[in-house]
């Protein structure tokens, strides 16, 4: 029994050596280099994630904000996207240059706010998911509720009758580089349409969807001439639309300076039909974000001609800023 079973191993033994050809047969050298390749390989793909790792920490993405806290730097190109090169321009930058063709990121600290230029160099457009308001309680911000102390010289600002006026303002996280910063009307900046969307945002906690749209008359001026906001506040879309003028002289050119004269086309999505000016309505339905005040914007949208007099049923509801008895003159 014990020599047919030799016989037995002894055959299969055969019959497998047999069935090897010279080129199927693995040599214990051959999978001692094959063990060798794989190992290499390891290693290779280790040392290449530690390198890529080593890289940025030294070339930290866009969206880290660290910058707003740092020494000034030049413009370093980065990735590309949609035809514009994005790079890192520290937010207190004060030369007013502007680079053709790139994407900036405009929002302060973690905020992503993005600035595009034109081959020309003019800030064209600027957007942000969301606008997320200053916080004066935990960012350095200067006794003027500012993040830095002067703002970008971009040329057209030595315009005596023109602000270095932000697209998104340091109320609403916005730097002060060129990127941000647009020759714009003293009136329109402080008193007009401008300052009255910024304040609509802040007392909205911020918005959503937010999207400038900035025109000029030619390629070769930084001066804009006309402004278009699109955002979100409250489940509202709103849309401001303006000139790049003093209100004041627009609205007497319009014939708006005078009550009961009618209003040019409202820039806003959304109209209501307009009470008398005395007896009274539902604020409610002119108030869009719901903060229970009025402003100048909102009421042309309603219809109503400015400037809005003290005796007019919507006086209380709005902003008279220097006291005069009307608003919007």
């Amino acid at each position: 029994m014990i020599e047919g079973r030799k016989l037995l191993w002894a055959m299969s033994s055969i019959l497998l050596l047999s069935a090897c050809t010279p080129t199927e047969a693995v040599t214990e050298e051959e999978i001692t280099v094959s063990s060798s390749i794989e190992s290499s390989a390891e290693i290779t793909s280790l040392a290449t994630d530690t390198e890529e790792s080593k890289e940025s920490e030294e070339f930290p993405s866009e969206s880290a904000g660290s910058s707003a806290y740092s020494e000034s730097i030049e413009p370093q190109p980065s990735v590309s996207f949609d035809g514009y090169a994005l790079i890192e321009v520290y937010g207190g930058e004060l030369s007013g240059y502007r680079a053709a063709n790139v994407v900036v990121d405009i929002g302060f600290g973690d905020r992503e706010y993005w600035a595009y230029t034109n081959e020309y160099g003019q800030l064209v457009r600027v957007v942000a998911a969301e606008i997320i308001l200053q916080d004066d309680a935990t960012e350095p911000v200067n006794s003027n509720g500012r993040y830095y102390d002067d703002e970008a010289n971009v040329p057209g600002t030595e315009n005596s009758n023109l602000d270095q006026g932000h697209v998104i303002a340091d109320s609403l996280g916005g730097v002060a580089n060129a990127y941000n910063i647009t020759p714009q009307d003293s009136v329109l900046n402080r008193h007009g349409d401008q300052a009255y969307m910024e304040r609509n945002i802040v007392q909205a906690g911020g918005a959503t969807n937010f999207e400038a749209i900035i025109t000029y008359p030619d390629t070769t001026t930084q001066v804009p001439n006309h402004y278009r906001y699109t955002y979100t506040i409250n489940g509202y879309q709103v849309v401001d639309e303006f000139q790049n003028v003093n209100p004041d002289d627009y609205n007497a050119a319009q014939g708006l300076t005078e009550e009961g004269s009618s209003p040019s086309d409202g820039s806003g999505t959304t109209a209501f039909a307009a009470p008398s000016d005395t007896a009274g309505g539902d604020v409610s339905a002119i108030d869009i974000n719901g903060n229970g005040q009025v402003t100048i914007q909102e009421a042309k949208n309603a219809g109503y001609a400015m400037p809005i007099y003290s005796s007019h049923w919507l006086y209380p509801y709005m902003d008279d800023r220097d006291g005069d008895g009307q608003v919007g003159e």
